[in-house]
């Protein structure tokens, strides 16, 4: 690590415990390496849900620039016949 930064954070005792049995278990070096890895999970969480959400407004204007909607039913029914037409096989 090239450089670092102190801070101070607050935590329940049960999470302080956790950390602790965590550290003392040998899973992790250090309480530091327990939250450096809890911020990690976080921050690509974080990134994660800012994707969906753009993916989500892009597949928004994707359907709105399609055309204008159309009834289920009627979109349903075509959907089948087409698989129809698929199943059956070329016509010969």
């Amino acid at each position: 690590m090239s450089s670092v930064e102190k801070i101070s954070i607050a935590v329940t005792p049960e999470l302080a415990a956790r950390v602790r049995d965590a550290v003392n278990s040998g899973e992790y070096a250090s309480a530091s390496e327990v939250v450096r890895e809890a911020l990690r999970d976080w921050n690509r969480k974080r990134e994660e849900r800012q994707a969906a959400f753009e993916e989500l407004g892009r597949q928004w204007d994707a359907g709105k620039a399609s055309g204008p909607p159309q009834p289920g039913p009627t979109v349903f029914a075509r959907l089948r016949a087409e698989l129809k037409k698929v199943d059956e096989g070329p016509a010969r």
